[in-house]
């Protein structure tokens, strides 16, 4: 069965990417609404969508270039829980780390551009790299204790 992807699915498929699966699989994921098959119709659908996604970005990138210089410097901070030696319980994922820059920023920035390589895992301040195009920036993040 020919599907087209509606969000990513992790080691499977990509949004908007067309790919040949089982029939059982194929069912399972358009019941889940994260695919749909390939149909002309279909295709000719999301070649709209992913044509005004494309401009979206491209916008969405121009503002931040604009807000790039402010982010530079930017320090925020994050609370987690951590044993005696400074390792948090749960690590701290890019969204998160998205979504404190967001609320005390305002920002909304795609998580393509923050470059963090794994989840951050201990107490302390990490230096956190933003790249858009060719432009790049740290940002500070400050890992502390709670309570």
């Amino acid at each position: 069965m020919k599907i087209v992807f509606l969000k990513d699915i992790p080691r499977v498929g990509k949004k908007y990417e067309v790919k040949e699966v089982a029939d059982g699989y194929g069912r399972h994921l358009v019941a889940q609404k994260l695919a749909e098959p390939a149909t002309k119709e279909v295709l000719a659908r999301i070649q709209g969508r992913m044509a005004t996604d494309a401009t979206l970005k491209k916008v969405h990138t121009e503002l931040l270039m604009k807000n790039l210089e402010a982010l530079g410097g930017t320090t925020i901070t994050l609370k987690g829980k951590a044993n005696e030696k400074g390792h948090l319980f749960a690590s701290i994922h890019k969204e998160e780390v998205l979504a404190e820059l967001k609320r005390s920023t305002h920002l909304d920035m795609h998580p393509d551009y923050v470059i963090l390589d794994r989840p951050l895992k201990e107490l302390g301040t990490y230096q956190i790299p933003v790249v858009i195009e060719k432009n790049r920036v740290t940002f500070t993040v400050i890992i502390e204790k709670t309570g």
